[in-house]
């Protein structure tokens, strides 16, 4: 016989009950609360290295580490989430990611930097920020708007990207860059009551593939033995390298190339304007469209876009123009493969495997943090890095073609 699903508790499962739409809400604006600030710490890369006399590789090396604790964190945020339901997980995100800022704002050695912006910003990322939003989402939306809610959640972290450059540029000119990290900090800890509206202990029947009575290490054990999860996990390794590399060191590229801070600000806040049409639109096709080839798409979409950014002569409307571009592919990666994670292997261990692939994703972040500061330390240019990029995005188009959109194995395996 089918074993059956226990039934959801509503003393337990809150969120399980109110309307989608005000789900949708307060996911967004947690996630747009903490895309936010984590997407302008380009712009203190300049003020604090001139501050402190550190050559970019410190505050870069301090970031990297901020990207690979967020992807480390994510799985063992999402598996606790997934036992325990996502409210903890984020009150207990949101009060280290905030404090992780205000810290940070009293870093005057590369050690304290790392120990503030790099693991308690990063950790605090892996258990407060939109991967366990899509999580909630994936379990508490009905099968009709989960796609788009993915979309919409994409698209609000992609708001406050828009939103705080200018914030920060105004903060850092009237305040200075030290009290902007601790208003960032306090305005992380609005996190905690939209995060009560995403209770999902016992928020629903696992749905999907994945068997009710599966265990942690047998659906890790079937994820990775799974060859369509590998390459969607490898793929995404190129989204965190671009990402983590433009928002980092796009400002100071601008500045060797003779623009303003402000172009940087208006850049990065660009991209986040335009990839709220791109995450959308990209949410909206995910269930329409085949997945695999939706992310071979914007993959390639990328290396094309960098690379004739690179090549034409850099001035404002160039860097206005590649923002608006890039902007439309940033985060429009996330409802695709989200969507095949949860294909693949149903919503019981959603959080736990997405976060596994966002692991991936981070651990490009990393090194594409870290090897833009210390290859522009060696040579004085960020130009391999560039190149680099653009290889990666062709590869990555490459690489998930071969994915089979289906799940990953048949109902008929849940039967005991």
């Amino acid at each position: 016989m089918t074993a059956s699903p226990p039934p959801a508790s509503p003393a337990s499962a809150p969120g399980r009950h109110l309307p989608a739409l005000l789900i949708v809400v307060a996911g967004c604006a947690i996630a747009m609360l903490t895309f936010g600030p984590r997407s302008v710490f380009g712009l203190f890369l300049v003020p604090m290295s001139r501050e402190f006399g550190w050559g970019r590789d410190v505050f870069g090396l301090a970031v990297a580490i901020q990207n690979l604790l967020w992807g480390l964190g994510s799985p063992f945020a999402g598996a606790i989430a997934d036992r325990f339901g996502t409210v903890r997980v984020m009150w207990a995100g949101a009060l280290i990611y905030a404090a992780g800022l205000v810290l940070m704002a009293y870093s005057g050695t590369p050690t304290a930097l790392q120990l503030t912006a790099g693991v308690l910003v990063g950790f605090g990322l892996s258990a407060a920020s939109f991967n366990l939003v899509l999580a909630a989402f994936g379990k508490l939306l009905p099968d009709r708007l989960k796609a788009l809610g993915f979309g919409a959640a994409t698209a609000a972290g992609s708001f406050g990207q828009f939103l705080f450059p200018p914030l920060t540029t105004g903060l850092l000119q009237s305040v200075g860059w030290q009290d902007t990290l601790i208003v960032f900090g306090a305005s992380l800890l609005l996190v905690m009551p939209f995060s009560l509206a995403l209770a999902t202990r016992g928020a629903a029947p696992a749905s999907g593939p994945a068997a009710p009575q599966q265990s942690v290490g047998a659906a890790l054990s079937e994820a990775f033995r799974h060859p369509s999860y590998v390459m969607l996990v490898l793929g995404f390794f190129t989204c965190g390298f671009q990402l983590a590399f433009v928002t980092v060191h796009m400002p100071a590229f601008l500045v060797d190339r003779g623009m303003s801070l402000s172009v940087g600000a208006v850049t990065l806040a660009l991209i986040g304007l335009f990839n709220m049409a791109g995450s959308i639109g990209a949410g909206y096709l995910t269930g329409r469209v085949s997945r695999k080839w939706l992310l071979a798409w914007i993959y390639a979409g990328r290396g094309v876009a960098i690379a004739v950014f690179i090549l034409l002569p850099v001035t404002p409307l160039s860097c206005y123009v590649f923002g608006a571009v890039i902007g439309l592919l940033w985060l429009s990666t996330v409802p695709p493969t989200s969507s095949l994670v949860m294909l693949m292997f149903g919503t019981r261990y959603m959080a736990m495997l997405y976060g596994f692939a966002f692991f991936s994703h981070q651990v490009g972040g990393f090194i594409g943090v870290y090897l833009g500061g210390e290859i522009y330390e060696a040579v004085g240019s960020y130009d391999l890095v560039w190149w680099l990029a653009v290889a990666l995005s062709f590869a990555s188009a490459a690489i998930n073609l071969p994915i089979r959109e289906e799940p990953a194995r048949s109902p008929v395996a849940a039967v005991v």
